[in-house]
């Protein structure tokens, strides 16, 4: 779950809430709203015993039409442009020390980005388990992050500074068109609490250990998360921030600069670990689709020698190349997340459904019914929000989707209707 997010999404959280206070409520509520959409995905890993994660579940329980539209998205939309933002975090983070007080050169940092990448990409396709390995290494680099930001910033706060928290809750500054805006940049901070339904099949007692997974970490991080947002506004002002490139590297200027050379460079190892993980999931996502027959075979193949699952990891290479040099780490945020919280409602929406039509199912992991109930209308409920806040990318997000209807009509489902006609 850490990674990028915590170190670029303040700024566009305090941008569309508006003050201090809102945005310190954004992101305690999108944490709590992380923890009851962590809590249904352990229930549908559960349930479903397939990796996969949001395809797999959406294809089990709403059927193969919506799950087709939400590989159309990941591969087309969600994961290229949400690759594209991690590695342009990276990209800025590893270079920014260098140009310091100066932002970084746009050309550089795409460049550097596209580098880090590609080096992800190698590694995924050099051995599944040295990046397994890099994965839970790098986390603890993550954490050692978020530490070396809180403690300087938990110690400025005893020491009284606290005049950034003034006027906090100034509701003329509220924007409310904008708080969907808001919740994405929170939320994709939190993303990364469905990722083990991803790899579900690979894990060891997955009904202990999904739920067990789950609540931990999203309690660990939602108080990670606020601590050091806490610890960002006390040594920076709301326009500091939102002036800054770099939020984590602004924080340390102010705020202790022995460590100026030090935070930016474990910031871009932790965007490099997102990168990291991000492949090593949606690779398996790939696998499933083709299995189920709505993606070709080639991307459900493995190398012979190394067992990697390099068809679908490399797939993704152009697409995230192409954003990387033409987008934004905003606006590439806002055109995803739509794509994204779309599917992660229906998915939800789609654990209701699956008690309903399986009630003699008992899942050793269940979860009250109003959690699912409430995380489907918040998530679809923001969606249709924010096509108001951002219709640009949003359409564009919006298109892409619905792109995949002709596509799937004219080869899978007239793939489906000709098996059943050749069995008949």
């Amino acid at each position: 779950m850490v990674g990028s997010g915590i170190f670029i999404s303040p700024k566009g959280v305090l941008k569309n809430s508006g003050t201090v206070g809102f945005s310190l409520v954004v992101w305690f509520s999108c944490g709590l709203l992380s923890m009851f959409g962590a809590l249904c995905y352990a229930e549908l890993g559960t349930r479903i015993t397939k990796s996969g994660g949001h395809y797999i579940y959406i294809l089990e329980t709403l059927g193969p039409l919506p799950s087709f539209l939400f590989l159309w998205a990941e591969f087309f939309a969600i994961r290229p442009a949400n690759s594209a933002v991690v590695s342009l975090a990276f990209g800025r983070y590893l270079l920014e020390p260098f140009f310091a007080p100066c932002a970084a050169p746009i050309p550089a940092v795409k460049l550097i980005s596209l580098l880090g990448y590609y080096a992800v990409l190698t590694l995924n396709s050099w051995s599944v388990t040295w990046s397994a390995r890099l994965q839970t290494a790098l986390s603890v680099v993550k954490l050692l992050a978020l530490a070396l930001i809180i403690v300087p910033g938990m110690m400025l706060l005893a020491q009284g500074h606290t005049k950034n928290f003034q006027d906090a809750f100034d509701s003329q500054s509220l924007v409310p068109d904008k708080l969907p805006l808001a919740f994405y940049a929170g939320m994709f901070a939190y993303s990364g609490w469905f990722q083990t339904s991803f790899v579900r099949e690979e894990l060891v007692r997955p009904e202990r250990n999904i739920p067990l997974a789950v609540i931990v970490s999203v309690i660990t991080v939602i108080v990670g998360y606020m601590l050091t947002n806490i610890s960002y506004y006390t040594a920076l002002g709301t326009q500091e921030v939102l002036a800054s490139p770099a939020v984590a590297v602004s924080f340390v200027q102010q705020a202790c600069t022995n460590l100026i050379s030090v935070v930016p460079v474990l910031v871009a190892l932790s965007c490099f670990g997102t990168m990291n993980g991000g492949i090593l999931t949606f690779s398996r996502t790939l696998f499933v689709a083709s299995r189920e027959g709505q993606w070709p075979p080639l991307f459900s193949m493995i190398h012979i020698r190394r067992h990697t699952p390099l068809p679908a990891v490399m797939l993704m290479l152009p697409l995230v190349t192409a954003m990387v040099c033409i987008g934004d780490i905003y606006h590439l945020l806002n055109f995803f997340s739509f794509s994204r919280w779309l599917f992660i409602g229906l998915a939800t929406l789609g654990l209701i459904v699956h008690r309903y039509r399986h009630p003699e199912l008992q899942s050793p992991f269940k979860v009250p019914l109003f959690v699912p109930v409430s995380f489907t209308i918040i998530c679809l409920f923001t969606v249709a929000m924010s096509i108001y806040s951002d219709p640009v990318n949003i359409s564009i997000g919006c298109t892409v989707v619905l792109s995949g209807f002709p596509v799937y009509y004219l080869v899978i489902h007239r793939k489906m209707l000709n098996r059943c006609h050749r069995l008949l």
